[in-house]
């Protein structure tokens, strides 16, 4: 009988790295960040000690411990048994679904300015978002179908949309600085974050900008050496991602007012403005099309590592075998990949849709604001409880062992309670807060209660056959 295909380990250090700035770095936020005023640097600071390192620290050894095929599915399986480690990924790849059309949309926007004004009148059709957000989830899935050296190198080419929008920005700021000063006056009074519960609502979604560094360790399999690798290349990932953010966000505010560079097109737009000041309008179009690149390669990170969840939850036999297939020739999971991302183009069209499916996509936008969050509570959870396993000497722990690991994952876990009670909290201009609340709490109870439900049955049925789940 010949052997069953193996997943290819073609990951490897560089790939790894670039991942990590594709997956954790959105261009979009510097801006967003930039729309609050200079207090916001002090925030990034905030939220780099108090939700990345903690993060960073527990993935290192989490991903030592257990360098498996499945991320935080595996670690959540080993720290809290079955149910918990299949509601940990469930929560993680229900959440990112949303995710999918959100950032391409926003990709979307950007790649217009490319094309001049003409290209504008495309910025009220829901045709152009929704044949360029599925188009590139097809390509997506179907690069991941291929091979793992096809997808990694549309993630590895996507960190350009990171990196050289974020170089453009801080050489723009810095020449209108030069020539015509500084356009926010910097105090050290303006520096001071002021506490309101509108602020505090920003600050923490501010925090899980940070997020995705645990995605790379779902592909634990297809990662040349991953005891190795992972430390170093969050380590090198990490600090491009920090120092991006907040280089980003301190250029946006020397170069431009911060009222000028709100909404979802502010980076974009911040600097076509400082490019019209400086009289280099033509640096516009190249810069446009590599933020778009960046949202595509978001979507590409996201859908490449979280697909490999159900993959896992099919070997495991909490979901259908099928889902735990590799392909023959190809050697990736082949069929979760397809179905994930099959799951992300009905989404976006669910979201485009009559208004009755606006509304039920909207539904699914409000279950995965907690659901996001969710699975950091288990990542956090999982690295207190696994320090009372013993580790062996091939395993990294965190420079000053057990101690400072508790600590570390404790603050984690305290900034990711405290925001998902503020996300729940309504926005000022909400008309009908009751019934907002209502939305995201009953549309998290109803998604948790599905993955209850797909775990339950699994179980029924794979006790009838006597197979352990």
């Amino acid at each position: 009988m010949p052997a069953a295909p193996a997943l290819k380990r073609g990951i490897r250090f560089r790939d790894l790295a670039l991942f990590y700035v594709v997956s954790g770095m959105s261009v979009r936020w510097t801006a967003m960040a930039a729309a609050a005023g200079p207090s916001i640097l002090i925030v990034w600071v905030a939220a780099l000690t108090c939700f990345f390192i903690p993060l960073a620290a527990s993935v290192m050894e989490l991903s030592s411990r257990h360098p498996d095929e499945g991320g935080i599915y595996v670690w959540t399986r080993e720290a809290f048994g079955g149910f918990s480690g299949f509601i940990a990924a469930w929560t993680y790849w229900m959440s990112n679904l949303p995710y999918f059309p959100g950032v391409l949309y926003f990709g979307a926007a950007s790649a217009l300015f490319a094309f001049g004004p003409h290209a504008q009148a495309l910025a009220a059709s829901p045709a152009y978002y929704v044949a360029f957000s599925i188009a590139w989830l097809a390509i997506i899935t179907l690069l991941n179908i291929r091979g793992v050296d096809a997808g990694k190198w549309l993630n590895n080419i996507s960190a350009l949309g990171s990196l050289l929008p974020l170089a453009v920005l801080i050489v723009l700021a810095a020449a209108t600085y030069a020539r015509f000063g500084a356009s926010t006056h910097i105090t050290l009074d303006s520096l001071i974050p002021h506490f309101t519960l509108n602020n505090a609502i920003f600050w923490s979604s501010v925090f899980f900008a940070f997020g995705g560094v645990e995605a790379g360790s779902a592909m634990g399999d297809e990662i040349q050496n991953p005891r190795r690798v992972i430390p170093w290349a969050i380590l090198v990932g990490g600090s491009i991602l920090a120092v991006g953010y907040i280089a980003g966000t301190g250029a946006l505010l020397i170069g431009l007012p911060s009222a000028a560079v709100g909404g979802p097109d502010g980076l974009v737009n911040g600097i076509r403005l400082m490019s019209a000041r400086l009289g280099i309008e033509g640096m516009l179009a190249p810069v446009a099309l590599f933020v778009a690149l960046n949202a595509v390669g978001g979507a590409a990170a996201y859908l490449s590592s979280t697909s490999r969840l159900p993959f896992v939850a099919g070997i495991h036999h909490c979901l259908p075998t099928a889902f735990g297939r590799i392909h023959p020739r190809y050697r990736t999971p082949w069929v979760a990949i397809g179905v994930y991302g099959l799951a992300g183009m009905a989404v976006t069209l669910l979201g485009q849709a009559g208004t009755s499916v606006r509304g039920a996509y909207e539904v699914l936008v409000s279950m995965g604001i907690i659901a996001y969050f969710l699975p950091y509570l288990f990542l956090f959870g999982a690295m207190i409880r696994l320090q009372n396993t013993p580790a062996g000497p091939e395993v990294r722990r965190v420079p000053g062992g057990k101690p400072v690991a508790i600590s570390l994952a404790s603050v984690g876990l305290a900034s990711t309670a405290m925001t998902i009670v503020l996300s729940t909290i309504p926005a000022a201009d909400e008309p009908n807060k009751p019934l907002a609340v209502a939305k995201v709490v009953g549309g998290t109870v109803v998604l948790i209660g599905a993955g209850v439900a797909v775990f339950l049955v699994s179980l029924w049925k794979n006790r009838r056959i006597g197979t352990v789940v």
